[in-house]
C-alpha cells in the first residue's frame, strides 16, 4: 500500500490523505509499542476527506476515536500481536 499524506497536523499529530493503489481516503495516527513507531490508517469517505481538509473540529473528534480504538472497522491493516498505543 502507497499512503500519501496531503495534509499534515504537525501539533495535533495526525494527517489525511489517500491511499494510491486503492484510492482510499485516510486519517492516520501515530502508535508505539515500545520498539516501534508507526501510523495505523482508518478510511474515511471523500465527504469526511474535503470535511477535514476545511475544519480542524471533525478531524480532531475522529482521531479521538481512533486513538480511543472505536473506529477500528475502519482500520486498513489490521494491527500486528503487539499493536501499539497512541502517541
Amino acid at each position: 500500500m502507497q499512503f500519501d499524506d496531503i495534509i499534515v497536523f504537525k501539533k495535533e499529530r495526525f494527517s489525511v490523505g489517500i491511499e494510491r493503489d486503492s484510492n482510499k481516503y485516510f486519517l492516520s495516527i501515530p502508535v508505539g509499542n515500545g520498539l516501534v513507531e508507526y501510523e495505523e490508517y482508518y478510511e474515511i469517505d471523500e465527504a469526511e476527506f474535503e470535511r477535514f481538509s476545511r475544519s480542524l473540529d471533525p478531524v480532531r473528534e475522529t482521531a479521538a476515536l481512533c486513538r480511543a480504538r472505536k473506529n477500528d472497522a475502519r482500520l486498513l491493516q489490521q494491527p500486528g500481536k503487539n499493536r501499539g498505543s497512541p502517541i
